[in-house]
């Protein structure tokens, strides 16, 4: 199974983002970090699954040692909490 790391942005007060630093403008929210993990499950699958139908590449998942090389993203793993989401295809009806 093929996993994408994410960044978990919790902060009092405020709904739970999630965003993924390989997946640009894949985000996703929830009111508790139960409910964001899911709905970021859902937003990654549709992510890819949208990309694919336009023939867009998809990005291969880096793994949190390549992340923490990358200075945009870094700071935010030192910040934010950080997932492993894995991808699961969309089903469609046939």
């Amino acid at each position: 199974m093929t996993y994408y790391v994410a960044i978990v942005e919790e902060e009092e007060g405020k709904a739970v983002g999630v965003w993924f630093p390989d997946l640009p403008g894949c985000v996703s929210a929830g009111d508790t970090v139960d409910e964001a993990m899911t709905n970021a499950a859902e937003a990654l699958a549709l992510w890819i699954d949208v990309a694919e139908e336009s023939g867009r590449p998809i990005p291969a998942p880096r793994t949190l040692t390549e992340l923490k090389r990358v200075p945009e993203v870094a700071e935010d793993l030192v910040r934010y909490m950080v997932a492993l989401i894995p991808f699961r295809p969309l089903r469609h009806a046939a």
